[in-house]
């Protein structure tokens, strides 16, 4: 149901890009917004146009009075939800959403969210290229690129026009009397989000069509307090489904099939290791997909096709074969758009072949599962860079992986010292504090046929702005390299 919003006195925490874009949406909702942040105003570049815009502005604080005075408060993703005030007015009953819950109550049409530890960003970018390919009107944006906020006025100016409708031969649905209720489902607009934790944590009606867990390993310990509180805010992507909607779900990781008990959905597997009675699976040496159980599976591609190196990324492919089946999209246009899909920016991304070394960025592995996976992508002769904020993680975890792949760990930013603690005695460790000399060194030790891999297993703030800006400094560096 649609917020109404006008004359509403809103409060937006945090300037982040997702606060920027919520707070000038309510004003354009027509709500007396102001925005808080902590950090001093002579650092937010956008005071002034946010001030002539009509938006108040506090900065350098947050005071309680100013959090007591709303209607309504909006949290950015980058907020913990323990900050003092918001504490107290939590506790007073005030009312407190984030952007996505804020954006998805008036984005027009289906939406197709996407939730995980790692793959999502690959898997929500895949998943809006095979939905394009079919013709579909279709948005992508959410944790990744456009804030939803920012996609809701493209959407319902989308929805003027209808989307190309789907042949009913390609639907899941093998029930011919339901075609006309399928052609309906497929007009109109489609948006893929992928959804963070952080995002989850603040949502209280939000309902995709269909949704993705791709896994859930730890991750932002720091923030969450503990593993149980992380898989809990990853489940509520499905808490508002319906038995009208679709989740779709690992069927090889555990904590991803615990999800299974707590939706209302029809529930759609994935597997690349055996075959699956509804849902997607590798079989042999192609993927194939069951509409619904009991069903004949049909062929989609082979395997050997998938242009992503990585294991993890068969799984993404398998994922976004469930998503894009349930959109009704046929098996052809999936197979034709995933051999055309490229690697995702800072994701496993080719950088340079130089002296027969090969470097990638992977600056998007943010915590040791995502780094493990990296790893195992190459058969080994690695230099890994790992390093940068700390999320309360283990990182002893990766020792056998390691022994057995890298040649040597190059550490890097404020964790250094506990992965290198962690690390002690199971591969060579080289200390370089900045990711200038750890790339030099790199290269400096890397014979023909090794790999230079960036899959750090941390948070990018300590030296960088975000992952993007990390992963854009290893490249500079790489290519100077001679």
């Amino acid at each position: 149901m649609v917020m109404e919003l006008k004359n509403k006195r809103v409060l937006v925490v945090g300037l982040g890009k997702s606060g920027l874009s919520a707070a000038r949406f309510l004003k354009s909702k027509g709500a007396k917004v102001t925005v808080s942040d902590a950090r001093p105003a002579t650092v937010i570049a956008e005071l002034p146009t946010l001030l002539d815009e009509g938006i108040s502005v506090e900065a350098g604080s947050h005071g309680l009075l100013t959090f007591r005075r709303q209607d309504l408060i909006v949290v950015s993703p980058g907020v913990p939800a323990d900050v003092p005030e918001l504490k107290q007015v939590r506790a007073m009953g005030m009312r407190i959403i984030g952007e996505l819950e804020l954006g998805a109550s008036f984005l027009e049409g289906e939406v197709v969210a996407i939730t995980g530890s790692n793959g999502k960003t690959t898997t929500t970018t895949l998943v809006g290229e095979i939905l394009k390919a079919s013709g579909r009107l279709t948005l992508v944006g959410g944790n990744i690129g456009t804030p939803v906020t920012e996609m809701v006025a493209e959407s319902i100016k989308l929805s003027g026009h209808d989307g190309q409708t789907a042949d009913p031969s390609a639907s899941p649905q093998d029930d011919k009397s339901k075609n006309t209720a399928q052609d309906d489902k497929f007009k109109g607009v489609w948006s893929v989000l992928e959804v963070s934790s952080f995002q989850l944590e603040t949502v209280e009606t939000f309902k995709p069509k269909i949704a993705l867990v791709l896994n859930i390993t730890p991750d932002h310990l720091d923030r969450h307090g503990s593993f149980e509180a992380y898989a809990a805010a990853k489940t509520r992507i499905t808490e508002f489904q319906t038995a009208d909607d679709f989740l779709v779900l690992n069927a090889e990781d555990v904590n991803t099939q615990l999800v299974a008990a707590k939706t209302k959905a029809q529930i759609y597997w994935f597997s690349p290791k055996r075959q699956i009675k509804q849902g997607a699976f590798v079989h042999g040496e192609s993927i194939l997909f069951t509409a619904r159980e009991g069903g004949k599976p049909e062929p989609v591609m082979p395997v050997a096709e998938i242009p992503l190196a990585g294991a993890h990324n068969v799984e993404n492919v398998l994922a976004a074969v469930c998503a894009a089946r349930l959109a009704g999209v046929d098996a052809k246009t999936i197979r034709t758009a995933v051999r055309s899909f490229k690697a995702v920016e800072h994701r496993l991304e080719f950088v340079r072949e130089l002296g027969g070394v090969r470097y990638f960025n992977d600056s998007k592995a943010t915590n040791v599962d995502a780094t493990v996976k990296a790893v195992e992508s190459f058969a080994g002769g690695i230099h890994l860079i790992l390093g940068g904020k700390d999320k309360d993680s283990n990182y002893a975890v990766m020792g056998q992986l390691l022994r057995e792949r890298v040649k040597t760990v190059i550490t890097i930013g404020s964790a250094a010292e506990k992965i290198e603690r962690e690390l002690a005695g199971v591969v060579k460790i080289e200390a370089a504090e900045t990711m200038q000399r750890a790339v030099a060194l790199a290269h400096e030790q890397a014979s023909a046929g090794d790999t230079v891999l960036l899959a750090p297993a941390c948070a990018s703030f300590d030296q960088f702005e975000n992952y993007e800006h990390r992963g854009r400094v290893f490249k500079e560096l790489v290519m100077a390299l001679r």
